[in-house]
């Protein structure tokens, strides 16, 4: 018997009558299910009835076969963080806007847990960062990221100063609103945005992408992933926010990271029919052809 974990977001609930199918072909099919606290509150407000379950996860500390995240890629990547290094497989239901990490459509929702029933779907690894600071510097909470660590300026118009260095080499001196290291699956998020490159997910890279840099010869570097970056950051204002995955803090200017492939990976769930070229085509609509009429 299979037992699966279902995650989503209080605030994005999907479509109650999508819901119910989803937790009867749960029940048809003996699958054991368990539901994240915070979620079951929102689905039952919304449901108007108690979805069938066989527990609550009200911890980090559990036991799945498959964990199920329902929302947008920010709801996967705080699945993910909820999993860590736990091993357990996850499977993205898209119910939020672009999707590249949950790109199972809500319409396919049933025909997508029948297949994890059968065990007939494929595990992605996907590569972490690790994110630490040097000296007596702590962050706060959970210091890996699957997407991206960024390095951001606060809340004035200066620059940040990034001193990077690729283990003992230097690299150089970024003058830019700030620096993002992205994993192959960040490279569709943050860093796209900044014209950073698209990387298959599977590779073993790093890029790091600059925020509107103050020289045009500055571009994104693509880099092994057994790379070790070192960063010191400068700037005159006397703090900048350091972001994992989008999860913030604020250091006082001059401290330094090291940042380096985490020792785990993330395992994500893919239908046989859904490969990273067709969720291109899809989510960016390459191959789309906007001066033929529809």
């Amino acid at each position: 018997m299979k037992k699966v974990g279902v995650f989503g977001s209080r605030r994005r609930v999907m479509r109650s009558y999508l819901i119910k199918r989803m937790f009867d072909t749960f029940q048809r099919l003996g699958i054991e299910v368990y539901v994240d606290k915070d979620y079951y509150e929102a689905l039952s407000a919304e449901l108007g009835e108690t979805p069938y379950y066989n527990g609550l996860i009200e911890s980090d500390d559990f036991d799945l076969d498959i964990a199920l995240s329902i929302g947008g890629d920010g709801t996967f990547l705080r699945t993910a963080a909820r999993i860590g290094n736990k091993e357990i497989p996850i499977l993205g239901i898209n119910e939020g806007r672009l999707g590249f990490l949950t790109d199972i459509n809500r319409n396919d929702l049933e025909d997508a847990v029948e297949d994890i029933f059968k065990n007939y779907f494929r595990v992605e690894e996907r590569s972490l960062l690790q994110l630490c600071p040097e000296g007596a510097a702590q962050l706060a909470s959970y210091n890996f990221a699957l997407n991206e660590v960024a390095l951001l300026k606060r809340d004035t118009s200066s620059m940040l100063s990034i001193h990077t260095y690729i283990g003992e080499d230097y690299l150089t001196t970024y003058q830019a609103d700030g620096l993002i290291v992205a994993t192959p699956t960040g490279s569709t998020a943050y860093s796209l945005s900044v014209n950073g490159p698209i990387i298959m997910p599977t590779v073993n890279n790093l890029v790091l992408s600059p925020i509107a840099p103050h020289s045009l010869n500055v571009r994104p570097l693509v880099i092994p992933d057994d790379c070790i970056i070192k960063v010191r950051v400068e700037s005159r204002s006397s703090s900048f926010l350091v972001a994992l995955d989008g999860r913030s803090e604020v250091f006082p200017a001059g401290i330094e990271f090291c940042i380096s492939r985490a020792p785990y990976t993330t395992k994500v769930i893919k239908r046989y029919s859904q490969t990273f070229f067709k969720t291109l085509s899809d989510k960016l609509m390459w191959g789309i052809d906007s001066r033929q009429p529809f």
